[in-house]
Formats: structure tokens, C-alpha cells, sequence
């Protein structure tokens, strides 16, 4: 059986295709080029790639720089500051601004080279916008027991002066600090409360070297203090007008005051119109400050002037005249008359009391004196009756200072 399966018959070929079978597979067959287009398949282009980590390396050098710029430039005004440069926008080649350089040999001890002076500061914001590097950033915040203490207990032997809101004390802060520590006397209607709110807003974001800077306040319980910067040389007022000796001056006499001279008269006029300015130019809206006078402008141990007493200052407007509607505030005499008679007040109003103050440093008087001849009672009258000319006011201010002295 095996062998007859060995030796079978294989099948029977298939029978030839047709012709016509034939050229219907052949219809039938696959194309040997596809007619349809082959999908394109993208590839990544590396530049999408490198020109992110470009622009970051490059964002990276670039921040790095500025870093290193204002680094540099922060060591060397530090650096031109201690060596006694001023950095207050100076003209190139002018003298230094700091007077303590131009004070030597000198009586008072103050800024007596008339160029340091005009050239001691540009009328500008680079001047004005410069922070002396011992001012603090804040106003810090005191206990009333702190300032007791700096204060000897607001001791009558460190009063520095009494105005319509309080006292001010001479005092040292517990890191040594001299500091003049001014305690608001608040009534039963707690009149002072509004005062003490603007002096501490206002100083705590304005930041001039014409400015008397705010050290820090004292808002405990019931009692409202501000501390203030130093002022060794006192006001403007004890120089130009010394005040009659009191029962309690006295027991505690002041210092002895020598007459100011010309030169140093012109650095306290420029610190002056550099601080209104500042004021005016640089604040927006920009500030009033509505009882500016010569008790309100203090000096510093080289009699540069620095303006104080913010209580009754006023924000003004943005409108196009800047005219502020209010009640009618100030020291007699150096009020503006269109703000005396309207209640309106504006930017120019401080400089009219800018203006009677430069009168006092010509002439050494009060702006109301009722102890003077008839038609000298007020100085602005008077100045502008018998002084026809801007050199026969000179004149007549340099026989008055050589009288005094």
C-alpha cells in the first residue's frame, strides 16, 4: 500500500487561462506607480529650537549687566559722598555743592563761596531726587516710652520751641541719633489729629535734601509725636530776628547768634527755592505748603536751610489753574493777598511768602513791625516805596546789616 501511494498520479495541471482572462487580470492588477501624491511628513526645524535658549541667554547677559552697572554706580556715589562730593546734579567743573568744603576760614562756619552756592545744586529733579544716605527709607514707628526716655522725660531744659500744635524737644534716640521730638497737644475735639496725619504721609513719600526729613512718629493711645532731624543751628527766625529774652529763656539761655553774612544769606535763598520747587515741580499733584516763613526754615551745622512744618499743607490740583479752594491759613504777613481776600489757594501763594522771606534776608526785618515809623509797618510796602531799584535795595540792606554788626 505504501508503495502504490508513492508511485500515485499527481493531480492534473490547470487548464490555460483565455485570452480574454488574461487581460482582465491584468486590468485587475495594482498600479505600478501610485497616482496619488505621498503624504508629507514634517520634520522639526532645529532653529525653533535654538532661538528660545537664545533670547533666555541673551535676557540673562543683558540683566547681569544692568546688575553690575547700578552696583558700580551705587559704590561710587557712596564713594563720592564720603570723600564730601556732591552728587546733587552739579555742573561739570562748577565747585561742590556740599558747603562744608567752601566753610573753611570762614565765621559761621557755613556756606560762604557764593559759586558753590549758585552752582550747589541744580534746579532740577537730579538734585532734588537725591536721598542723603543717612536719612532712612521709613519713617520708623515709636513708643511713647521711648520718646520719654530720649526726651529726659520732656524735660523743660530741651525745649527747642512751642508752636500751635505742640512743643518741640531736643532728644537722643536710644542708637545715639540728636533728633527733635515734636509732642502734638490734641483737645477734647482731638484738633491736631488731621496735622498729624499729613506731616506723617506727606514725609513718609517725600524725599528731598531741602526738606527737614521725619525720623519717625509716635502714635500710642492718645499721644501723637513726630521726630524729626536735628537742626543744630535752629531756625531761620533766631538768626534774622533774635527774640527778647523770657523769664524762662533765661534759665536756659540760647546759644549766641552772629549775624549772617551775604554769601550765606544766597545759599539759604537757593536751599529754599530748590525745596518750593521741589514742591511745586516734582510732586504730583504738587504740595502747598501754606505757612512757608523764615520759623520755618532750619539750619543745619553748615547753614544749609531745610524747610519743616508740613501741619497745614495742602495737596493742590491737577487742574489747569492748580487753584485749591480752602480756608485761609497762615502766618500774618506772609500771606499772599488773592489767597487772603478769596480763600484760593495755589502754588504761587508760597511763593509770595518765598518773596517776603527773601526780603528779610535783604533787610533783617520782620515783615509787620508796628514799632517802626508810619509807612514802614509792612515790608513789602515799604520795600516797594522806597526801593526803586534793585541796587539801591542792596544798598540800603548792606548800611542796615553793617548797623546791626
Amino acid at each position: 500500500m505504501a508503495n502504490e501511494s508513492a508511485f500515485s498520479p499527481s493531480p492534473p495541471a490547470p487548464p490555460p487561462l483565455a485570452a480574454a482572462d488574461v487581460a482582465a487580470d491584468a486590468l485587475l492588477a495594482p498600479w505600478p506607480v501610485s497616482p496619488w501624491p505621498a503624504p508629507h511628513v514634517s520634520r522639526p526645524n532645529p532653529l525653533f529650537a535654538i532661538l528660545p535658549l537664545s533670547a533666555l541667554a541673551i535676557g540673562l547677559v543683558l540683566l547681569v549687566a544692568v546688575a553690575v552697572i547700578l552696583v558700580l554706580t551705587r559704590r561710587g556715589r557712596l564713594r563720592m559722598m564720603g570723600a564730601g562730593v556732591s552728587v546733587d546734579g552739579d555742573k561739570p567743573g562748577a565747585p561742590a555743592s556740599s558747603c562744608a568744603s567752601s566753610a573753611r576760614g570762614s565765621h559761621n562756619g557755613g556756606c560762604y563761596a557764593a559759586a558753590g552756592c549758585i552752582y550747589g545744586g541744580r534746579l532740577g529733579p537730579l538734585g532734588l531726587a537725591v536721598v542723603q544716605p543717612r536719612r532712612s527709607q521709613g519713617a520708623q514707628v515709636f513708643t511713647y516710652r521711648e520718646l520719654e526716655r530720649a526726651t529726659d522725660g520732656f524735660s523743660e531744659v530741651n525745649v527747642l520751641g512751642r508752636g500751635a500744635y505742640g512743643v518741640v524737644f531736643r532728644g537722643r534716640l536710644g542708637d545715639g541719633t540728636p533728633a527733635a521730638i515734636k509732642r502734638l497737644q490734641l483737645d477734647l475735639r482731638r484738633q491736631g489729629e488731621r496735622e498729624f496725619r499729613v506731616e506723617v504721609d506727606l514725609l513718609s513719600r517725600m524725599h528731598s535734601p531741602h526738606l527737614v526729613g521725619l525720623l519717625g512718629y509716635c502714635a500710642d493711645q492718645s499721644h501723637r509725636l513726630l521726630v524729626f532731624e536735628f537742626m543744630p543751628n535752629g531756625t531761620l527766625k533766631s538768626h534774622l530776628h533774635p527774640a527778647v529774652v523770657t523769664e524762662e529763656a533765661a534759665r536756659t539761655p540760647p546759644p549766641p547768634r552772629g549775624v549772617l553774612d551775604w554769601q550765606t544769606r544766597l545759599c539759604i535763598a537757593l536751599d529754599c527755592a530748590r525745596a518750593l520747587e521741589f514742591l511745586h515741580e516734582h510732586t504730583s499733584p504738587a504740595v502747598i505748603h501754606r505757612d512757608f516763613n523764615c520759623s520755618n526754615v532750619l539750619l543745619d551745622h553748615n547753614y544749609r536751610a531745610r524747610v519743616s512744618d508740613f501741619a497745614t499743607a495742602k495737596v493742590g490740583s491737577n487742574k489747569a489753574n492748580g487753584q485749591v479752594r480752602t480756608r485761609v491759613l497762615g502766618t500774618t504777613g506772609y500771606l499772599a493777598p488773592e489767597y487772603a481776600s478769596t480763600g484760593k489757594l495755589t502754588t504761587k501763594s508760597d511763593v509770595y511768602s518765598y518773596g517776603v522771606v527773601l526780603l528779610e534776608l535783604l533787610t533783617g526785618r520782620v515783615p509787620v513791625d508796628t514799632q517802626r515809623p508810619p509807612g514802614q509797618h509792612v515790608l513789602v510796602s515799604w520795600v516797594s516805596t522806597t526801593a526803586t531799584t534793585p541796587c539801591s535795595a542792596v544798598y540800603r540792606c548792606s548800611c542796615d546789616l553793617s548797623s546791626d554788626s
